[in-house]
Order: C-alpha cells, then sequence, then structure tokens
C-alpha cells in the first residue's frame, strides 16, 4: 500500500499522521492540510497557516505523492523553496514549512509494482499498423466528464483514480463537465 507519514508540532503537541493513497477524505484522491476543519482533513491550529493551505495527493503514473498549493497570498515552503504554483513530489525526508507550522514527511513507502492502464484492443494495432499511442475513449454522449486542470481535456469519470491520459495530472482537482455529442 501506498502510503506517507508526517510529523509536525502544533498547539504544544507533536503530532504524526499517515496519508494513504486509497484515504477516505473531504476531497476525494487527496488529503487537504490547513486550519479550517470544514475543508481540511489535517487541522493546524497556528494563526500563520492558512484555512485551506496545501493537499497532498499520490499520482498513479509516477507512483509518487505529491503536494500541491491551494494558497497563492501564503504559499508553502517545500525544502527551502517557496511553491508558488503548480505540485512538488515528496520524498522520505522532505520539511513543508505552512507558515510558522514546519511538517517533515518521515517515512514513504510505494508499492513497487507501477500502475497498469488497460486500454480496449485497438484494430490499427492489430492490423500491423504503426500510428501514434492510442487516445482514450471518449465518454458516451450525455454524461459527465472530468476536465483536467492542467490541460483542460476532458476524461472518462472512472480516470479519477488513474489521472489525466495526456499529461499525468491528477483529476482529484478535476472540474466535473457535462459532455454532449451530438
Amino acid at each position: 500500500m501506498n502510503a506517507l507519514t508526517l510529523q509536525w508540532h502544533d498547539a504544544g503537541q507533536n503530532k504524526t499522521q499517515s496519508i494513504y493513497e486509497q484515504q477516505p477524505s473531504q476531497n476525494h484522491g487527496t488529503v487537504r492540510i490547513g486550519r479550517d476543519p470544514l475543508r481540511c482533513d489535517i487541522v493546524l491550529s497556528h494563526p500563520t497557516v492558512s484555512g485551506l493551505h496545501v493537499e497532498i495527493f499520490f499520482h498513479h503514473q509516477q507512483q509518487r505523492f505529491y503536494i500541491r498549493n491551494l494558497r497563492s497570498q501564503n504559499p508553502p515552503v517545500v525544502d527551502g523553496r517557496q511553491l508558488v504554483q503548480g505540485e512538488m513530489p515528496l520524498t522520505e525526508g522532505t520539511s513543508i514549512s505552512l507558515g510558522q507550522i514546519k511538517l517533515n514527511v518521515t517515512s514513504v513507502s510505494t508499492d513497487s509494482i507501477p500502475a497498469t492502464i488497460l486500454l480496449p484492443p485497438n484494430p490499427a494495432v492489430n492490423l500491423g499498423h504503426h500510428h501514434h499511442p492510442p487516445t482514450p475513449p471518449a465518454p458516451p454522449p450525455g454524461v459527465y466528464g472530468l476536465e483536467c486542470p492542467k490541460c483542460h481535456k476532458v476524461s472518462p469519470a472512472e480516470n479519477l483514480q488513474i489521472g489525466c491520459h495526456w499529461c499525468g495530472t491528477s483529476l482529484a482537482a478535476a472540474v466535473s463537465v457535462l459532455v454532449v455529442r451530438s
């Protein structure tokens, strides 16, 4: 099982929390950290921490945990570098500063078997023709899809756990859109 463990000191106490790939959370597929208990899975009490500060998620194609900044005015500092936008991989020993609270990644365990994405057979490949990698199947007409937050292409909802086929971005923060084809 893929897991990441964080340790920090807040409100006079040492705290430890493990984050799992399939962990139930308020925002499926990610664990959000901040001061607001209504929006965050890990709640920090220090006033320098934003209400909704960062999220941590497991990227299936990369087989790694990543941190994503959710607060442009108060960016986290990861291993001494400000994470203003985008995401950064987390490894054992990574230091994360949210305001004046410092979290440390004390362990990361990932499965050694990479994720496998199964696609339906492509007839052109079976006939011996060579072409570009197969395009993932589009959702049927009038169904919901997930719009990738990075490349804005729409994937079927079942790709939530896999990620965007085109750019590999996690679809945990994707917008749900209705796909209507004529």
